[in-house]
């Protein structure tokens, strides 16, 4: 059961760059002990009294004692800097979990994902989730960055691609060139390619405000039902 949002004080116990301004943060939970959340969700850290900054989960509720946190460090504003300082060791105070954009294990539709570069952290969750519990249903991700180098867990994903055959992934950048070979595209083209049919389908779509209005309105033209779109707004 996944507890109503509190406070909590977490310690940092590493640090990983994933592309020139996304970094990876594990925290290991003081308290509570653990964390329960669903995948999908956030925490919230505050910087004053009006002042907060919101970090998606990217690891899975399967280990709610180590909990990690990723983040786009390029805007520069006080969040940033401050995630771009944590070091080891460090202590941490935030309040959580939040949000709504989370999977429910009882829902029989087949998923599609779309996200937009820093987008794909609540996704990389839901995606740990869904392999932890033996997911069987065809699931797709269309994931865009500008270039390549701004696919966090592109290696990942594609491992998990390689593992199970219910999970398609399909990355996409903006810019080609640099020895990419694949898809080159917008959002809303690769997944207006990529699913013909939107019968007993939901969309989750995380990223940028144009990115999400894009990509659900493709899917709607196609017949699929506003309510059947979920969205996590990053900018």
């Amino acid at each position: 059961m996944v507890d109503r949002p509190r406070e909590c004080r977490a310690r940092v116990t590493g640090r990983r760059l994933l592309a020139p301004d996304i970094i990876e943060i594990d925290l290991q939970m003081l308290e509570p002990s653990a964390l329960a959340f669903s995948a999908g969700q956030w925490v919230s850290v505050p910087f004053g009294p009006k002042t907060v900054r919101a970090y998606s989960i990217a690891s899975a509720p399967s280990s709610p004692s180590r909990v990690t946190l990723c983040a786009d460090v390029a805007p520069d504003g006080i969040g940033s800097r401050w995630f771009r300082a944590l070091a080891a060791g460090d202590e941490v105070s935030f309040k959580g979990p939040l949000g709504g954009f989370v999977w429910s294990s009882g829902d029989s539709r087949r998923p599609v994902f779309a996200a937009e570069e820093i987008g794909i952290v609540p996704i990389r969750s839901i995606l740990l989730d869904l392999e932890t519990i033996s997911f069987n249903r065809p699931a797709l991700l269309v994931y865009w960055a500008r270039d390549p180098g701004w696919l966090a867990y592109d290696d990942e994903l594609r491992s998990l691609a390689r593992r199970h055959s219910w999970f398609a992934y399909h990355p996409v950048v903006g810019q080609g060139g640099g020895g990419w070979s694949g898809l080159v595209g917008t959002p809303g083209e690769i997944v207006d390619r990529l699913v013909p049919d939107v019968t007993g389908l939901v969309a989750y779509v995380a990223g940028g405000e144009a990115t999400i209005k894009l990509v659900r309105d493709v899917l709607r033209t196609k017949g699929l039902d506003r309510k059947a779109v979920k969205w996590e707004k990053f900018w």
